[in-house]
């Protein structure tokens, strides 16, 4: 297969992190944009998720962090940092079993 060059412009602390993020996994810059052109290619489409976001979508954003804060701060003021997804799952169980009409 012939080989050619592609020269982009791409802000250089972008360049920079990419690089080490790809480094991390084994792959130089030229074989990650390789695995995104046959990924691109192969599925006939850009390989992730496009979005337009609303004006507020970065306070909703913000507002579940803050909310999720909370939620962390109270369960380690109650010392349920060490929760299970059984134990969470049994506690909406029971939760669900008080509040239902007999």
């Amino acid at each position: 297969m012939a080989q050619t060059s592609l020269t982009i412009r791409i802000d250089e602390d972008l360049k920079h992190e990419a690089e080490a993020l790809f480094n991390k996994i084994g792959l130089n810059i030229s074989s990650a944009i390789n695995v995104f052109f046959r990924q691109a290619v192969g599925s006939q489409s850009i390989p992730f998720e496009l979005k337009v976001y609303d004006d507020n979508y970065h306070t909703r954003v913000n507002n579940r962090l803050k909310n999720f804060r909370s939620l962390q701060e109270e369960a380690e003021a109650n010392e349920l940092t060490n929760m299970t997804i059984d134990d969470v799952n049994n506690i909406i169980k029971d939760i669900r079993q008080e509040t239902q009409v007999k």
